[in-house]
């Protein structure tokens, strides 16, 4: 979330940040944030004032019965006993507005970086470069969803009969694939000096409030009610929530992990042919790269990630392009934003396969993730995160861009992970 600091000091600047991100209400909600905090320091100054008062007149009370001046010293108990009563009084209405700051502050977007461009949605979003070759298909080349089931390879309706629509079953080949391309995007990440984890798929409330997918999307999570448990949605979460409540030595940074894991969406109202086949699921595959890192390295670490996925795609021999995404396009918690799209040649349109973000300091305010200076001074850390890959639609534009004739052709790269070359 925005620091005090940020809105106090820097407030045009948010208000023009919002702006930029299409957040409704931004002046009312920023005023009504300085109201609330110009009254918790008033209120806390009034009891650090009173706290004065309280220790003084207590020494004084010892000194004036040495004197033997006891009503005096009676006196000043009574002062003392009524500025306790008042401070208990004060403390409530201090505590009511902590959490009536923290709770709308929760409810703010981070503000975009100055390179993020104007724009309400995708369309409006600008290609930063693109890559590879478009595969040259026959003119009754099929679709994934009807090359898998010409191949055994996904059946989507035994996915439905066990869970439901968005959960599809992998076999054969198509489950050896997918493995093939989580240990490939796993062995390229550690190449890359990432540490690897094995996360739970299942986190907590404090940790969707750390990464900021609460509150702003318990409707797209899975709720497992009885415990108060979140399946994740992407690792990005308990990853970066390792480093909750931490104080890293700045030695430590930049931090580099890797992560595979399931991830689990609602999608609430994702419907028609743009959501057919692996184009949208609700249980999917990613491998995830997280960075914690120091604010005046982390936009080199973000550029680092962007060359890293895009030598993932590349590696895979797919024609892909970058976008920079406008500030209506990007999500709550993002500082900045580059999709990678790959294009499906049998769909004959672009799919989203990566997202590349720095959340600058958003996240690791709301984590309390921060760094020790060698001057000994505590800084809030810049977090960072990218799909690396995430596997349904880089499954897709696989098997649609490299069908033939005698069947569908292996990447290369990746045919030491699946051990055969081509499905037929």
């Amino acid at each position: 979330m925005l620091t005090i600091k940020q809105i106090t000091e820097n407030t045009e600047a948010v208000l023009l940040g919002l702006e930029k991100k299409h957040f409704k209400n931004a002046k009312e909600t920023i005023e009504k944030v300085i109201e609330i905090n110009n009254k918790r320091r008033s209120i806390q100054t009034q009891l650090d004032n009173n706290l004065a008062e309280v220790n003084a007149l207590s020494k004084s009370i010892g000194q004036l019965m040495k004197e033997g001046k006891k009503e005096e010293a009676n006196e000043a108990r009574s002062r003392v006993s009524e500025i306790k009563e008042g401070n208990k009084s004060l403390e409530s209405i201090l505590n009511e507005a902590a959490t009536e700051l923290q709770e709308l502050l929760y409810t703010i977007p981070n503000i975009p970086h100055e390179t993020v461009p104007e724009g309400t949605c995708a369309e409006d979003n600008v290609v930063e470069r693109s890559g590879g070759h478009n595969a040259e298909l026959p003119a009754d080349a099929l679709p994934h969803w009807e090359l898998v089931k010409k191949y055994d390879l996904i059946d989507f309706e035994l996915g439905v009969k066990i869970t439901g629509a968005g959960f599809p079953v992998y076999k054969g080949k198509g489950a050896r694939l997918q493995r093939a391309l989580i240990n490939f995007f796993l062995d390229e990440a550690r190449d890359a000096g990432y540490l690897e984890i094995e996360p739970p798929y299942v986190v907590n409330e404090a940790s969707g409030y750390g990464t900021g997918q609460l509150p702003d999307k318990e409707g797209q999570m899975y709720h497992v009610t009885a415990e108060n448990l979140y399946l994740i949605p992407t690792a990005e979460v308990p990853v970066t929530n390792i480093y909750r409540d931490v104080i890293l030595d700045e030695k430590e940074l930049p931090i580099k992990n890797c992560a595979y894991s399931a991830c689990f969406r609602r999608e609430a109202g994702s419907y028609g042919k743009d959501v057919r086949g692996l184009n949208r699921l609700h249980q999917f595959n990613k491998v995830e790269i997280v960075r914690i890192d120091k604010p005046e390295h982390s936009y080199e670490s973000l550029n680092e990630m962007i060359a890293h996925v895009e030598n993932l795609v590349s590696k895979l021999e797919l024609p892909y392009r970058i976008l920079r995404l406008c500030g209506g396009d990007m999500s709550f918690t993002s500082a900045i934003t580059f999709d990678f799209e790959v294009y499906s040649a049998a769909q004959k349109r672009w799919l989203e396969v990566s997202s590349v973000s720095n959340f600058e300091s958003y996240q690791a305010n709301r984590l309390k993730c921060r760094y020790r200076t060698a001057e000994k001074k505590t800084e809030l850390c810049h977090t960072l995160n990218g799909s690396a890959l995430a596997l349904p639609r880089i499954l897709a534009a696989l098997l649609e861009n490299n069908q033939t004739q005698e069947g569908i052709r292996i990447p290369e790269v990746l045919i030491p992970y699946c051990g055969f070359a081509i499905i037929d």
